[in-house]
């Protein structure tokens, strides 16, 4: 069940909604156009395998870092019910990746792998994902080798600790996606790492900007920060670009 801080920051973010009638950035109508309003069709093998971990009760010890527990009994099934987008966001997600032509891709928090396939459905990128947990890293790999896809790099431990390593061997990064640590400092602190490798034409997404109090901190002060000249706020999550002809712009909408 939401929380009153999510049903409250819901109802705030149908009230700023703006559809393409309100966009006059010639970039953002054209984002807006090609991601945001296209219709899109869930791909059925990724969707089988979304279905069979929903409904697996085997039992996993795991250990949460993205919110600080210590380590508990989940089964698959409850892990696939809280933490794996869904499959409109995730189609959306690679979308975005065919916009900006990402060919370095980061995901900071793998899960199961099913939002991982997604991205990896844009052939000529390397996708580069990164997952705290060793219990659920196993499941994530065995899942990308049962759907035989060749362009994931899975990275396991502590994305404090595996991240910067990554990060000072990496040249750029084209697509980055946010969702590990659910607290304002990780967030804050990964954006912060991952700015400098990115672009004018590279694009951060960070999941679950209204998920908690926190979060929405996290997400102002990201969206304001110097090298960000333009954002998306999706609800579910937000988008960060860093091409200084944007000049500064905010937009609130909602997937289609």
């Amino acid at each position: 069940m939401p929380s009153f801080h999510q049903v409250k920051s819901f109802v705030h973010h149908w009230l700023y909604e703006v559809d393409d009638h309100s966009i006059h950035s010639p970039f953002f109508f054209d984002l807006y156009s090609k991601t945001v309003r296209v219709k899109r069709s869930p791909l059925p093998k990724i969707e089988s395998l979304r279905q069979s971990l929903l409904k697996n009760e085997t039992a996993l010890a795991v250990e949460d870092l993205g919110s600080g527990k210590a380590v508990t009994k989940k089964t698959l099934g409850s892990i696939a019910e809280t933490s794996l987008s869904p499959a409109d966001f995730s189609l959306f997600y690679l979308d975005l990746l065919h916009y900006c032509n990402a060919h370095r891709v980061v995901e900071l928090g793998t899960s199961l792998g099913v939002n991982t396939l997604y991205l990896a459905q844009k052939k000529d990128a390397r996708i580069f994902t990164f997952e705290g947990s060793h219990a659920i890293a196993n499941v994530a790999l065995t899942n990308f080798e049962w759907a035989e896809q060749k362009n994931i790099e899975l990275i396991e431990g502590n994305i404090d600790s595996t991240l910067p390593r990554f990060l000072e061997s990496t040249a750029k990064v084209d697509f980055a996606f946010i969702d590990a640590n659910h607290r304002q400092a990780p967030t804050l602190r990964y954006f912060h790492q991952l700015t400098r490798r990115v672009t004018e034409k590279s694009v951060i997404v960070i999941d679950d900007i209204h998920r908690s109090e926190e979060m929405e901190k996290a997400w102002l002060e990201i969206r304001q920060d110097t090298l960000v000249y333009g954002s998306v706020d999706l609800f579910r999550c937000g988008l960060l670009f860093f091409d200084p002809n944007i000049t500064k712009q905010h937009f609130v909408w909602s997937l289609k």
